[in-house]
């Protein structure tokens, strides 16, 4: 039946009554999609600090799956990273419709 749509809840967030999902991506129609709090944080700057915290699960599930080295898969997503922002593929199109839920 191929992968689940939709990615399991961690623990801790059902756990915690607190908890709040900021961001949603999906790839479709040969793009990437979005469903996001950007007002999340007062700084936007904090945005970046989460990315990095992905960047460094990415690298850790990398490791666990198969075997890539952890520093070997971060110095991959800061390169693509910094390139994407110095020269980008693609430019996000649509518009924001706000929360929701």
């Amino acid at each position: 039946m191929g992968e689940p749509r939709e990615l399991c809840i961690p623990q801790p967030a059902i756990d915690d009554p607190k908890s709040g999902e900021i961001l949603r991506a999906w790839i479709a129609d040969g793009g990437l999609h979005c469903s996001l709090r950007p007002n999340n944080w007062s700084d936007s700057g904090s945005w970046g600090i989460m990315l990095a915290d992905v960047a460094r699960h990415v690298a850790n599930g990398r490791y666990e799956t198969d075997g890539i080295d952890r520093e070997e898969t971060l110095i991959r997503i800061r390169t693509l990273f910094n390139a994407e922002f110095e020269n980008p593929t693609d430019e996000p199109t649509g518009g924001f419709t706000g929360d929701t839920g």
